[in-house]
This record gives C-alpha cells, structure tokens and sequence, in this order.
C-alpha cells in the first residue's frame, strides 16, 4: 500500500510545526482544459448516442437481443484496449499524445456511420472502432486528472470534469432533437454534424491540455506491463476493481433504460432523443456537491448509494407508477447514479495505484466495469427477447441487490484500507 507505507516511518527526533489546515485550491487548470475536451467530445459522442436505440430498433427493426448485442458492443468493447492504452500512456508518459489518438478515432468513426447504411455488420464494426477510441483516450485523461491535484481534492476535481463532460451530454441529445426536428429522420445529418464536433475536441486537447500533467511521473522510470498487470494483488484495489466490475454486470444500460420507459408510456419517438436530457441535467447538478462530498465523507458512501439510484430505477420501471412521475423518478435516479458513480470511482481507485502505473490502473477499472456492462446488455436483450419486458427488469433488480449488499463488505472505507 504505497500511500500507507509513504506516511509510516521512523519518528522524528525534530518537533514538527503544528499543521496548519489544508488550504483549499482552485480546480487546476488541467482538469478545467479537460473538462472543456469532454465537453465538446461529448456532444458529438451523445448526438449519436440519443438516437442509435430508435436508429436500431425503429428505423433498422432490429429485435431486443440484437440490439442488446449492438448496445453491450458500444458499451463493453473498448474494455479490451483500456489496458494498453493506459499501459502506452503509462509507458511512454505521453498521456496527452495517446489520450488525442484515442478522440481522433471516434471522430473519424461517426463518418463511418454515414457509410455503414442498414448492414448491421458494418454498424457493428464502426461502434467498435468508435467504442475502441473511447478505450484508448479515456484511461489517460483520467490519469491526467487524477495527477494534476491533490489526492484530497479527487472527489471534487473529477466532479468539476464530470459537470463539463455531461454539459455536452446534455448539449448533444438537444442538437439531435434539433436535427430531427428540422429534417425527419435526418440520421445522416446529425452522424455529420457529430464529426465536426469530435474534430474540434481534438483541437482543443492539443491547444490547452499541457502534455506533462505531473512532472515527477514524467521523470520516473518506465511502467513495464507485468507491473501493471500485477496491480490487482494490491489488497486495496482488487477489492475496488471486484466491487466494480460485479456492479458493471448488474447496470443495464441506459439505452435499454430508456427503451423501457418509450414503451411504458407509448411517447412518441420524436421526443426519445430529449430522454437523456433529464439524467444529464440531474448529473450536471450533482456532481461537483457529490464529488466534494465524497472528498469529506469517503468515497464508499456514495458509489454504493449511486447503485441504489440504479435499482431504484430499475423498480419503478417494473412498478405500475403512470405518466409523468415514472418519466421524471427514472431521470432523477438514473442522473443521481452517475453524479454519484462516475468521478466517485476514480476518485476511490486513483489513490491506490502509483503515479507511474496511473493510467494502467485506471484503465483496469474501467475494463471491469466496461465487460460487466457488455455482458449486462447482452443477458437483457436476451431476457427480454426469451421471456419479457418485466422479466428481464426483475432480474436485473434481483442482482443488483445481491451485488449491492456484497460489494457494501468488498469495498474498502478508506482508499488505503488493505485488510
């Protein structure tokens, strides 16, 4: 436990200045540059987001389990190279450089969609593409984040990059919603204008986000893969990386989420796009209190309550709760669970993980938790396609529960807990 171990050691003989409190900085320009990327990036990414579940299920006639293969694809698929490009970003110390490969390739991927039409194997291989670009950049930017503060002020530096990250989310279903709107079923339109705004977040990274965040990482000796891949024999995060990936499984993903809630309410397919609207703006709210909470109350107290905001949603979606309340009960408790999941978590593993191997370690949680989601969406669509709607919610409200209560014992109250 590399942190335990840094502030154990013989006592001084010298008596040491009373310590004064910890001045509370201004967030770092870093994480407010990053932020600003995410931003941009992430209307691009949420404008194609918004309508692939209509795009599929609608305008394509996909089935649930299909869709469920295609939603488990965009979701898990870039688990497979968060890992190198955490390890390459660790490696090389270039996290800027591997961080502006992984946004150019998602750019360049929703002009894939424009070519891809109705084959479902060419939508297949440009999601992963996309979803491969997602993996490559997202481990490094975190670790950019994660070096550029303080370990006391995680909570909120991930809270303020998580708050600009879902203006675009919010940002980006709106524009959608606009292009539809303007132009009926203008799929092709809103793939384009996505593009150009992929391309600027890429300008941006390279305008502002300095390429060495912390320079004692940049001066440290090389990561080797072996180190990385040992990380999970740290005590402390293979608890956070179990606990994780475990609850990755039982999160149902947003589109099937949202599908539900269309077909409870019959709404018309022109307003689904705003769906993600209400969660982004409920996220947008509570993720910088959420995040500074979480730097006073420890981080375990809300990532396992943000679970219950997923479950939450999960049981008024299977009850009988009409209208408007269900819209509005599912949009806050799916908002108020990624406020308090998201930052929350790399602000609980970061600490964990030395300066060097940042990023790798990182990019291990997020590939838990990137592989329990896939297979989550895989096993839905195939429940809801075998047995039923209610079905398929009521085992995934089962599971989550089961979960919830074991991963309230895995995960660690402190970050340098090892026992």
């Amino acid at each position: 436990m590399y942190l335990a171990a840094g502030r154990s050691g013989p006592p001084s003989t010298v008596q040491a200045a009373p310590e004064r409190p910890a001045r509370r900085t201004r967030v770092a320009s870093t994480v407010l540059a990053l932020g600003a990327v995410s931003l941009v990036t992430d209307i691009s990414s949420e404008m194609v987001t918004a309508v692939l579940p209509l795009y599929f299920v609608l305008q394509l006639g996909l089935n649930p389990l299909q869709f469920g293969f295609l939603d488990g694809l965009y979701n898990g698929v870039s688990a497979v190279v968060r890992l190198a490009g955490g390890h390459l970003a660790d490696r090389r110390q270039r996290h800027r450089l591997v961080a502006g490969a992984g946004y150019a390739l998602s750019a360049v991927c929703k002009l894939g969609l424009l070519f891809a039409g109705g084959s479902t194997t060419a939508l297949s291989a440009t999601l992963a593409a996309d979803r491969v670009g997602k993996g490559v950049r997202t481990a490094p930017r975190d670790a950019m984040i994660s070096l550029s503060c303080a370990e006391r002020d995680l909570g909120r530096a991930f809270g303020v990059h998580r708050a600009m990250d879902t203006t675009g989310a919010l940002l980006g279903p709106l524009a959608a919603f606009a292009l539809l709107w303007l132009a009926v079923d203008a799929y092709d339109v809103v793939f384009l204008v996505s593009f150009c705004f992929g391309l600027f977040g890429v300008v941006l990274l390279y305008a502002f986000v300095p390429a060495h965040p912390s320079p004692a990482a940049a001066t440290s000796r090389p990561s080797d893969l072996r180190a990385a891949l040992r990380l999970p024999a740290v005590p402390a995060f293979r608890r956070v990386l179990v606990a994780a990936s475990l609850l990755g499984l039982m999160s149902v993903g947003d589109g099937f989420l949202y599908l539900v809630l269309q077909k409870r309410l019959d709404l018309d397919t022109v307003y689904f796009p705003l769906l993600p609207l209400g969660s982004a703006a409920v996220y947008l709210l509570l993720a910088v209190p959420v995040g500074r909470a979480a730097d006073r109350l420890g981080r375990r107290i809300p990532y396992l309550w943000g679970h219950l905001g997923l479950l939450g949603v999960y049981l008024v979606l299977f009850s009988p709760v009409p209208g408007w309340p269900l819209t509005v009960l599912v949009l806050v408790l799916l908002g108020t669970y990624y406020a308090a999941t998201d930052g929350v978590l790399m602000a609980l593993g970061g600490p964990v993980v030395p300066e060097k191997q940042r990023a790798a370690g990182l990019a291990l949680l997020q590939s838990g938790q990137a592989v329990g989601r896939l297979l989550a969406s895989v096993l839905f669509g195939a429940a809801w396609t075998l047995w039923s709607m209610q079905a398929a919610l009521a085992l995934a409200a089962a599971g989550l529960t089961a979960t919830l209560l074991l991963a309230r014992f895995l995960l660690p109250a402190h970050p340098t807990e090892s026992a």
